[in-house]
């Protein structure tokens, strides 16, 4: 299993073979999207001896490196070079969902900061009390990401 993650991931051709929901997560599209792409053509996967697909982590960074990154550090590191100068990074202590707002309250140290975002970008960002993320603070507002 992957560390932390809970998700079993095996190792094929292109490096780590990923199940099409965990690729989903990572490409930001739904487990739909995915399927079409596979019959399509557009993203290539290997079928497991049960009939299963996994697409291989090559696949994934492919379409990633449209984000200007190639690997994973790199992506982070463009993550971090957000113009806002101000990051805290700590711990998801609270997310509350409600209608179409979410508040998330990370804890930094001794000291706790609170953010207004909407419930789909919590949701998206699949943001859980426990979780590393960071407060970006840009002038009067303070954006979530995680980390």
């Amino acid at each position: 299993m992957a560390a932390g993650t809970g998700t079993k991931r095996s190792r094929g051709k292109g490096g780590e073979l990923l199940k099409l929901r965990d690729a989903a997560l990572e490409l930001r599209v739904s487990f739909p999207t995915i399927k079409q792409w596979i019959y399509k053509g557009k993203i290539r996967s290997v079928k497991t001896a049960g009939g299963h697909h996994r697409i291989p982590q090559s696949e994934v960074d492919r379409f990633l490196f449209r984000t200007r990154a190639k690997t994973a550090p790199e992506r982070q590191d463009l993550i971090r070079r957000v113009s806002g100068r101000n990051q805290l990074v700590g711990r998801i202590e609270d997310v509350r969902i409600s209608g179409l707002m979410a508040e998330v309250t990370l804890s930094i140290g001794d000291q706790r900061i609170t953010s207004i975002i909407t419930a789909r970008s919590a949701r998206e960002m699949h943001l859980k009390p426990g979780q590393a993320a960071a407060a970006l603070i840009k002038a009067t507002e303070v954006m979530i990401l995680r980390v």
